[in-house]
């Protein structure tokens, strides 16, 4: 396979989250799932400083299928369930490159 997935995801959090803490809740939760989730190669959360947004959420997939079967995982549904509460706006990209 030649072509890979890039899944982009900027965050605001809600009013009153203190952010620094909150990008490293998100990412405890979100970057040890790489090596268990087929198909997700890379995952990246990093704290924003321009832009508008609070952090970004970079990362890598084998394969569309493989992006789609993550978004439903029992492991991403679970390390999602600790931190979706302090989010407000969401906006992603997925490009095949």
């Amino acid at each position: 396979k030649d072509t890979m997935v890039k899944h982009i995801v900027l965050y605001t959090f809600k009013e009153g989250v203190n952010k620094e803490e909150a990008v490293q809740i998100v990412a405890d939760a979100l970057e040890p799932l790489v090596g268990k989730i087929e198909g997700l190669n890379w995952l990246e959360i990093c704290q924003a400083y321009q832009g508008g947004m609070d952090y970004a959420l970079d990362s890598e997939f084998e394969s569309r299928e493989a992006l789609a079967a993550y978004a439903t995982h029992p492991l991403h549904e679970e390390a999602k369930a600790k931190f979706f509460h302090l989010l407000d706006k969401r906006y992603c990209a997925d490009y095949e490159y």
